[in-house]
């Protein structure tokens, strides 16, 4: 039969059987020397109809034409289809993630009559290089302490920074007394530093993540959103808390204050 005949009997459009004679993953059974016309035969309907099942399970073409050589190994064939399982797998998840925040925002709006107040946005956070210094404080507002030692000892030091200063919260719990803080600066390179100071590659984690402004001591409200979102998404806390600091405090007064907090996660 010729190519349109073909196309109507297989479902498949002329474009693609032209394009499949192409690139070799089905070649017509023959060509017209004089006409061209390509011409097709009923029993290339089942190599036709592996290759469009093989394309909707989210194979690319390349693939569909690895798994239907002769002379692939099964072995090959259970590798690529185990893979491809789990990409399925992994974009399913995200698909779900999504459906639970679209249905946060649902909720907030309508009860609220407003849009939520922050957006939790997921990254990853690579490993990067920091100076930092690390202390028991004895509260949270100590940590300005830590930030008068660091400053000076970066000047000294010479140390490269790239980036604005974050604090990191070692408690697993909120505590009002004996606080573990730690204030650090990214680097672009190592030095070399001394004392209770330390430069060394801080470990990287995929954070759940949102912006915030406004005065430090209002800062609760957005980590109980963050620890919602948390929990709706099934994920648990992998590590300690960040916040990062992206304005001056003595550049602008304390409303005009944009903190990044950052809490490490994992899929329960």
């Amino acid at each position: 039969m010729q190519i349109g005949d073909f196309s109507k009997l297989s479902f498949v459009t002329v474009k693609a059987l032209r394009y499949y004679d192409e690139i070799g993953l089905l070649k017509p059974e023959r060509v017209d020397e004089l006409t061209g016309y390509r011409h097709y035969s009923a029993s290339q309907l089942p190599r036709l109809n592996r290759i469009v099942a093989l394309k909707n399970l989210g194979l690319s073409l390349d693939e569909v034409a690895r798994l239907l050589r002769d002379d692939v190994p099964i072995a090959s064939i259970l590798d690529l289809l185990h893979a491809k399982q789990v990409e399925i797998k992994g974009r399913l998840e995200e698909e779900v993630e999504k459906l639970a925040r679209v249905e946060e925002w649902l909720k907030q709006t309508e009860t609220e009559g407003k849009l939520p107040d922050y957006e939790v946005v997921k990254k990853k956070v690579k490993a990067q290089k920091v100076l930092s210094i690390r202390r028991i404080l004895p509260n949270y507002g100590g940590l300005s302490d830590l930030f008068s030692a660091i400053g000076p000892y970066i000047g000294q030091v010479h140390a490269p920074v790239k980036g604005p200063p974050f604090a990191i919260l070692h408690d697993k719990e909120f505590r009002e007394t004996d606080v573990d803080m730690e204030v650090a600066f990214p680097l672009w390179r190592e030095v070399k530093v001394s004392g209770e100071f330390k430069c060394y590659e801080m470990e990287g984690y995929e954070m759940a993540t949102l912006i915030y402004k406004g005065p430090y001591e209002g800062i609760g409200p957005a980590y109980n959103t963050l620890m919602s979102w948390a929990d709706v998404n099934s994920y648990h806390i992998a590590g300690p808390n960040r916040e990062i600091y992206l304005t001056d405090p003595g550049k602008v007064p304390p409303s005009e204050y944009i903190t990044e907090i950052q809490i490490p996660i994992e899929k329960n």
